[in-house]
């Protein structure tokens, strides 16, 4: 793998629809974890680097909505996307 994200090598991806709860939609580590990188990569979509962050989310089962001890953490990545993205809310 080229670029590293997360140390040591965990990826987690979520899907956020402005209605409900953000969800873990993908997650891995290793060679699974450098698919979920390249795919975002391949699609633009922006990469958050947070150690902490990561491992918690690792620990979520997919299909899950985060916890609400996670709303703000996961709040300031949805706007950091969006503001590398240069969408509003709710657009897609």
């Amino acid at each position: 793998m080229k670029n590293v994200v997360n140390p040591p090598d965990i990826a987690v991806a979520l899907t956020y629809d402005g209605t409900k709860a953000p969800r873990v939609t993908a997650k891995g580590r290793g060679h699974t974890a450098e698919k979920i990188i390249d795919l975002a990569k391949e699609h633009n979509i922006p990469l958050h680097t947070d150690v902490m962050l990561v491992n918690v989310l690792s620990k979520i089962s997919l299909g899950d909505e985060i916890p609400r001890e996670l709303y703000l953490a996961i709040a300031e990545v949805i706007a950091f996307a969006y503001l590398l993205s240069g969408k509003r809310p709710g657009e897609q």
